[in-house]
């Protein structure tokens, strides 16, 4: 069997930093880890090709090589989904399909022609696709019926199906599964709010294949909660403590984790011992009424601030996702997440409004409420709300637009990315020195030349630079880093101010429309 693996094109979203990928000849952030594992699932006697459609297009051979093409995908890669599902039918060929969107909306792909549903996780669905592809089944729907796989049997993904030079950084997988109950999350839907993790020996076999093949750049752990069960992981981060000793630290980590990494000084200090250098926090609002009333009860525990402060003075960079439009929200959200965010000095802040996406706690009762707009999410930041808000659309739309368009202006960028660094912990590795790469001299040229002196930036950006030199010295390779990102920000924000102003005004004459619309039948009526 020649299997196609075909991983459909993402818009450009806060996360896709292309100016930044630029910089470094890069293509793309992160792998398809989900059909990397795939392929590791599937019979090792099938021959397999991939293609990530984010670094090129399938070539005229491979969709004529091809017995099955295999799709997956998220629910923001929707159109490139359905439209490669389109195109291999269009040549004859069998499809199936999986991953987050298709286990949440089977039914728009089942219409655009996929014969094989495979749905939920692929350690329990992709053993049954293969028995019907045995027996000859022409098409069959896979599901796991509320079966949850023990992740320690999954195998070592097949990391050497990927171009790998077109890739930023790597992705492995230590849990899936969430222990909290936040309204508007699919992860406990998909994955469920019981943790089930690796074995530190699996995860660190995936590292050494990964070093085997030459890799030598960052890794993100995927996990969406990678301290849900905070015993194992600290079981991993020991042995991972030594690997990266014994390996020199080839590999920078970050992760995703739950603000209340902030009361566990033992896993923080772990983390930054393996050289873990980000994490990213759900902190979605400072109102603590609207965490209250979207079940996020462990972003009211303690001080979000606070917890912000302790895990950057640990040595770890906070990256915080932000969103506006909860039930009973009160105007200002927008400029009082600004001011969370210039507060604690966080640089990356990824800001978007609320979506409910399908089969979550929120997309059920706003059902019952009869407050969608339609049956679909989104989780991109150029996406208005799919549900009727408690507040008017226009003024959270406008909210947004407006905080986005300050969170990433340069020079008060620049000044937050300072105060941040100068507060932040100094690694505890010590990787060897290596003479930086032409790349990266580069980027770094190019970024000097732009903020340093091209753009009004230019004072602030070498006063910024030199101090923190002086000041935090450890960290300001990192700090430059940080000091890039906006390459990217700067021209997303245009993105996302232009296409939220143009659904906006479309939503706004479809709905002056449909009142004088209303307004007339009524005159009718009356007469």
């Amino acid at each position: 069997m020649k299997a196609l693996l075909v991983y459909p094109l993402f818009p450009k979203t806060f996360w896709s930093y292309e100016k930044i990928l630029e910089l470094v000849d890069r293509k793309v952030l992160l792998p398809p880890l989900g059909l990397v594992t795939v392929a590791a699932i599937l019979p090792q006697t099938w021959e397999f090709k991939l293609v990530d459609r984010n670094i090129r297009a399938v070539t005229e051979a491979e969709w004529e090589w091809a017995d099955i093409v295999i799709l997956s995908a998220m629910i923001v890669q929707k159109a490139d989904l359905l439209a490669q599902i389109r195109e291999a039918k269009r040549r004859g060929k069998r499809v199936a399909c999986g991953g987050p969107f298709p286990t949440s909306v089977p039914d728009g792909v089942q219409q655009a022609g996929t014969d094989y549903l495979i749905l939920d996780e692929g350690e329990i669905t992709l053993p049954l696709f293969v028995e019907a592809i045995q027996r000859g089944d022409e098409t069959g729907i896979f599901r796991s019926n509320g079966k949850k796989p023990d992740v320690t049997s999954t195998p070592i993904p097949r990391f050497d199906l990927l171009e790998l030079d077109a890739y930023d950084s790597m992705s492995v997988q230590f849990s899936r599964g969430c222990p909290f109950q936040c309204e508007f999350c699919d992860i406990i839907v998909l994955y469920g709010r019981k943790p089930r993790t690796k074995t530190p020996a699996q995860l660190l076999a995936e590292l050494d294949y990964l070093y085997e093949l030459g890799w030598r750049r960052g890794v993100f752990m995927v996990d969406d909660n990678f301290i849900g069960n905070k015993r194992n992981v600290k079981l991993l981060l020991k042995e991972l403590k030594v690997w990266q000793e014994a390996h020199q630290y080839p590999f920078r980590f970050n992760t995703e984790a739950s603000v209340d990494l902030a009361q566990d000084t033992e896993l923080m200090k772990l983390m930054v011992e393996c050289y873990f250098d980000a994490v990213f926090l759900g902190i979605e609002t400072p109102d603590e009424d609207s965490l209250q009333l979207t079940k996020k009860f462990q972003n009211t525990r303690s001080s979000l601030a606070e917890s912000v402060d302790i895990i950057t003075e640990a040595g770890l960079r906070v990256i915080a996702g932000f969103i506006v439009g909860f039930d009973g929200e009160k105007s200002g959200a927008g400029s009082r997440i600004v001011r969370f965010a210039e507060q604690t000095g966080i640089p990356t802040t990824t800001f978007a409004m609320l979506q409910a996406l399908p089969n979550t706690a929120l997309w059920h009762r706003l059902d019952k409420e009869e407050r969608l707009r339609g049956k679909d999410g989104n989780i991109n930041q150029t996406t208005l709300m799919n549900f009727i808000p408690t507040r008017p659309l226009e003024e959270i739309a406008r909210e947004y637009v407006e905080a986005f368009w300050q969170l990433y202006e340069p020079e008060q960028y620049l000044d937050r990315v300072y105060r941040y660094f100068l507060k932040l912990g100094e690694p505890k590795c010590k990787p060897p020195f290596k003479l930086p790469s032409w790349v990266d001299l580069k980027a770094v040229a190019i970024v000097c030349w732009r903020q340093g002196l091209k753009r009004k930036t230019r004072w602030k950006f070498w006063h910024h630079l030199f101090s923190m030199i002086r000041q935090n010295p450890a960290v300001w390779e990192h700090y430059l880093i940080v000091c890039a990102h906006n390459e990217h920000f700067m021209e997303y924000r245009h993105i996302v101010r232009d296409q939220i102003e143009g659904q906006l005004a479309e939503f706004l004459a479809r709905e002056e429309k449909l009142k004088a619309s209303t307004e007339n039948r009524k005159t009718q009526v009356t007469v």
